[in-house]
């Protein structure tokens, strides 16, 4: 892909991310979840908005994980412990502009499977 390319998709998903912030928020209760996803790694974290601070994280690339769909399971599992360490049960799901499929739709259906929900 070209430069110019790149720069669209990116531009495109700004414009989604933008979007979709103006409408959720998290709170201490029901915090939001955001993911950002690169060609290679995966990384997530739950962000309570009122406050400004983030309660819990993960990161695919300290974790030594792909982004792909196998490894997004993983890490959803491993995230899904660290919530509910916390004290967390229900989030609000953030994409973060990504399209809710692939490795997306990997990691959201398995914190749906241990018990996270959103």
């Amino acid at each position: 892909m070209t430069k110019k390319v790149l720069k669209n998709k990116n531009s495109l998903r700004l414009k989604r991310k933008r979007r979709i912030r103006a409408k959720i928020s998290g709170t201490a209760e029901r915090p939001r979840l955001s993911i950002f996803k690169s060609n290679k790694h995966m990384y997530a974290q739950a962000i309570n908005d009122v406050a400004g601070v983030t309660l819990c994280a993960c990161d695919g690339a300290k974790a030594g994980l792909k982004a792909n769909k196998e490894d997004a399971a993983k890490l959803a599992t491993s995230f899904a412990g660290s919530l509910k360490e916390a004290g967390i049960e229900t989030i609000v799901f953030d994409v973060n502009g990504f399209k809710y499929h692939g490795v997306v739709a990997a990691f959201g259906d398995e914190l749906r499977n241990n018990g996270i929900v959103f």
